[in-house]
């Protein structure tokens, strides 16, 4: 069974939240509070039966990732006249962000502003560089961001991997 790579990623955080609830619900299982003498009631759904479903969503998991990784490494993507694996346009488009809101930081600066005063002196803080440029810089930037998640989406509904689903949808 085939699913697209965006149906793999939103299934990959299924399973991962999956794993999280089952680890949890193994402190919920593993003990009781009993009285001195009395005999502890095991629960019906009980550890080894989380741990066999922790083990077989974890194998899932485990699988789907490699699958993931390898539709990311395989597929590419042309964006500004250059053709990438899917895997370097998520990188590219975490560091486009990046470099935007340190853009954006640099763009809030006044370009010149009170700093301190003592006796007749009175000191300024002088920006040495232009913040209307940066400004600038990290709107086009995260245009520039928002313009490669989308070509990184539509690459996701394209491409498809073989992972049977139907245990989870």
């Amino acid at each position: 069974m085939a699913i697209n790579l965006a149906e793999a990623v939103k299934l990959k955080s299924i399973l991962t939240k999956k794993i999280q609830e089952l680890t949890s619900s193994v402190h919920q299982v593993s003990h009781t509070i009993i009285e001195k003498g009395e005999q502890p009631v095991k629960p019906e759904y009980s550890l080894e039966m989380i741990e066999a479903e922790l083990k077989d969503i974890r194998k899932d998991s485990r699988k789907l990732d490699a699958l993931i990784y390898r539709a990311n490494i395989d597929n590419t993507i042309s964006f500004k006249d250059e053709v990438m694996p899917v895997v370097e346009a998520i990188e590219l488009a975490i560091q486009l962000r990046a470099e935007a809101a340190f853009c954006k930081q640099l763009g809030m600066s006044e370009k010149e502003s009170y700093y301190h005063s003592s006796g007749e002196t009175v000191l300024y803080n002088v920006a040495l560089f232009d913040p209307t440029h940066y400004r600038n810089q990290s709107n086009e930037l995260e245009k520039e961001a928002h313009r490669l998640s989308n070509l990184i989406n539509a690459k996701n509904y394209q491409v498809e991997i073989e992972f049977d689903d139907s245990k989870y949808f």
